[in-house]
Formats: C-alpha cells, structure tokens, sequence
C-alpha cells in the first residue's frame, strides 16, 4: 500500500471510530425511540396520511407477518409506513435491521424502543394501549388515527390507503 492509502485507511478507521463512539447509527439502523418521539413523529408527517407499524422481534406474529408489509411497501408508491420496533426490552439495532431487511422493508422508516421503562413510551402513543403486538396506527391527513389491534388485514390497509387519495367534500 502507498503512503496516502495507509494514511486514507487510518482516517476511515478514525472516523469510524468516532462515529461509534458518538452513537450515531449507520444507514438501516432503526432510529431510537424514546420521550417525546411520538409527538415529533406526529409532527413529521403531519397532513399526509401515514400507516404507523408497531411490531417486536419477540413477538412471533409479527415476524410472520413482516413480509407481507415488505410486498405491500413494494406495490404501493402512496404508502408512507413508519416501523416501530417495540419490544418490552430494548433490542440489538442490527438484529432490529437485519429482520427488517430480510422482510424487504430494509428502506422505511424504521424506529426502535430504547426506554426500559417502555410503559411511559406506549401510555404517550395511547394511554388505553397495553402494549399487545402487532398493532398497526393509521393515522389520516387530518389527524384522525384508525387502529388494528393483532395481525393486520392488509386489504384494509389498501382500502384506507384508497379512501385517503380520494378528495374530501
């Protein structure tokens, strides 16, 4: 190797390093959930109807059904779907990400639950939630929020989805 190639590599490892130690996840990593994410996802998104997942690496159902939200992502250029990792217990990002990727859904939005007291977290998502997975939140242009509890039924979601491009008197 030349000179500037070893010099190059040092300043990636430096860098990455870095990076490392500032916590700060690489692409594909979910984003940490925690205090106060809710009402910025809330904000975010605000006026375009937005399809809210929340799913859990425990939680065998919603690995089932994960893929079926990757092929729905895939076919519908007017989904705008949030992922929400939501485990009693904070999970390892890669293994939140790798799960993601394999269901085909390695590009959405992609949040995890980093609070060990994820009570607080749910009871700011909706205080009458007992934390049951899966649980899907559509929340419509105009604020207004539909929720399906338990395994969704994906050709709701693409009825919603239709009812939202309709114009409103």
């Amino acid at each position: 190797m030349t000179r500037r190639a070893l010099g190059l590599a040092a300043l990636a490892t430096v860098a990455a390093a870095a990076i490392a130690a500032a916590g700060i996840a690489h692409a594909g990593d979910p984003q940490s959930f925690e205090r106060g994410s809710w009402a910025r996802l809330m904000a975010a998104h605000g006026g375009t109807p937005t399809v809210y997942h929340f799913w859990g690496l425990t939680c065998g159902p919603c690995i089932v059904e994960l893929p079926q939200w990757g092929k729905l992502l895939a076919s519908r250029s007017d989904l705008r779907l949030v992922l929400l990792a939501a485990d009693p217990l904070p999970q390892p990002p890669d293994r939140v990400a790798a799960t993601l990727d394999r269901a085909g859904l390695g590009k959405a939005e992609s949040w995890s639950f980093t609070d060990r007291f994820y009570e607080r977290l749910r009871f700011e998502i909706d205080p009458a939630w007992s934390g049951e997975l899966p649980r899907t939140v559509l929340v419509a242009a105009d604020g207004r929020k539909t929720v399906l509890p338990g395994v969704a039924d994906l050709s709701q979601v693409r009825a919603w989805l239709d009812s939202q491009a309709k114009p409103r008197p």
